[in-house]
């Protein structure tokens, strides 16, 4: 793949990443502000400080919930799609649509459900201001725990495929990486600071939106994605033996 494919393939990704951003902003927005609102009603109900605000909560709920959103899937769908010029024709014979969905699976898997479920969101009034630099700093280890593994046990199923076949090669590839995160969860540390009296369906909620936005936004960015992927790719490759033919004759 010539670095035109590639640049052409990223500006692609960035594109998808900004439309999936907006969906998922639609779905931050619907879901998770709700949450986000009780949550700091219980913050202030049970707090004796009231300090000022240096943004309005309802330009934190608009303006900025939608620059978050939308600089998010940017950025990660020119990194998606970067990885889908890595992993295309690597990781099988797959058309581009399928890879594309392939890495999008992947990236919501590794990236965001392999650290949520060791350290899921909190809402606001959740958690302790002395612990967020460790709790910052054990998420992105474990984010970047989930994407190694999930790269070694793409190696994994490869080198297997030829003795096992593909499909038990991809079970024993699974397995492994199942394991693998179950014993990064064993022996890293666990947070728990929910405080007294905050509600656990609540909490529930807010967690449960949080994996919504995460699944509107990399569905949306993997069938969008795939869309463009598959409108560039033979069109590259068509121009080589395009270009053959007035040699030929």
């Amino acid at each position: 793949m010539n670095s035109v494919t590639v640049r052409t393939l990223l500006v692609r990704g960035m594109l998808a990443g900004l439309v999936a951003g907006v969906l998922a902003l639609v779905v931050a927005y619907l879901l998770g502000e709700p949450r986000v609102d009780a949550a700091i009603a219980f913050e202030e109900a049970h707090s004796h400080e009231h300090e000022m605000e240096v943004v309005s909560r309802g330009l934190q709920s608009t303006a900025g919930l939608a620059t978050g959103v939308l600089v998010y899937g940017v950025a990660f769908g020119g990194i998606a799609a970067l990885a889908f010029c890595f992993a295309v024709g690597r990781i099988g014979r797959f058309s581009a649509r399928t890879t594309a969905a392939l890495v999008s699976a992947a990236a919501l898997v590794a990236g965001y459900l392999v650290p949520f479920l060791k350290y899921p969101a909190n809402p606001p009034s959740v958690g302790d201001p002395d612990t967020i630099g460790k709790r910052t700093a054990l998420y992105f280890l474990m984010m970047l725990l989930g994407v190694l593994l999930a790269v070694a046990a793409t190696i994994l199923g490869r080198r297997l495929a030829p003795r096992l076949g593909n499909w038990y090669a991809t079970v024993a590839a699974g397995a492994a990486f199942v394991l693998a995160v179950g014993l990064a969860y064993a022996f890293l540390p666990a947070i728990d600071e929910v405080p007294d009296g905050f509600s656990g369906t609540l909490l529930w909620q807010f967690r449960l939106s949080a994996i919504a936005i995460q699944l509107a936004l990399w569905t949306a960015f993997g069938l969008l994605f795939g869309h463009f992927a598959e409108r560039v790719l033979p069109a590259q490759q068509r121009t080589p033996a395009a270009e053959a033919v007035p040699a030929a004759s």
